[in-house]
């Protein structure tokens, strides 16, 4: 047990942490993103999904604490880390590191708090229903919660819309960054592969902004009604 947790005090052990919950966190956002997508297939689609999600406790409650932790690691491992390159940077190498960052990789601690903020707020609008308590009254034809018009109506306010937009934007310039580093701190990303993993974390990054993004945007063009 003194190993593990000596591990874990370790910048080598907060790396693994974080590389180990930005997987998670990685896969609930491409799922996340796929179950929202079935908007565009219309209210019986997203309104199926959302009530077999919500009358399924058995795999809700595990997800969202699971998820919950996972944040909660990846947010301290991520503090951690960085207050201890602050006080390396009296150190010359940290000089030279700096300046070889990557624009998303010198944001990350600051596009996380946003992100973290964004995703506090998310919660708020769409699952506890507290910024519009109207929303818990929407139910379709079957007596299903409403998703569909609940997205419809939460989206048609442009304020909503643009923070959505631009804090999906900073998720995917931190996981620009993050999916990289999660190989590199597992020891998986050597020369031969570097290119083609960045190139992957650039591609996913697009795509899944892209996936995100089209369901605001559908909804104040009217695609979505």
């Amino acid at each position: 047990m003194s190993v593990l947790v000596r591990l874990i005090k370790s910048s080598v052990g907060k790396k693994y942490l974080m590389a180990i919950t930005g997987i998670g966190l990685f896969i609930f956002v491409i799922g996340h993103v796929v179950g929202n997508l079935q908007v565009f297939l219309g209210p019986e689609a997203i309104n199926r999904y959302g009530h077999f999600l919500q009358t399924t406790p058995e795999i809700l409650w595990p997800a969202r604490i699971g998820l919950l932790a996972f944040v909660l690691i990846h947010i301290g491992a991520g503090i951690a880390l960085a207050i201890e390159n602050r006080q390396a940077r009296a150190q010359q190498y940290e000089v030279k590191r700096i300046v070889d960052a990557s624009k998303a990789s010198q944001t990350m601690l600051w596009s996380g708090c946003v992100i973290f903020s964004f995703v506090a707020f998310h919660l708020a609008h769409y699952t506890l229903m507290t910024v519009h308590p109207e929303f818990r009254n929407l139910h379709d034809a079957e007596g299903r919660h409403d998703i569909y018009r609940m997205l419809v109506f939460g989206f048609q306010n442009a304020a909503v819309s643009v923070f959505y937009i631009i804090s999906i934007g900073l998720l995917c310039w931190h996981l620009s960054h993050g999916v990289g580093a999660m190989f590199q701190s597992l020891g998986l990303k050597n020369e031969a592969y570097a290119k083609r993993i960045d190139c992957f974390a650039a591609i996913a990054a697009v795509v899944i902004f892209l996936g995100y993004v089209s369901i605001p945007i559908s909804v104040m063009a009217g695609v979505i009604q």
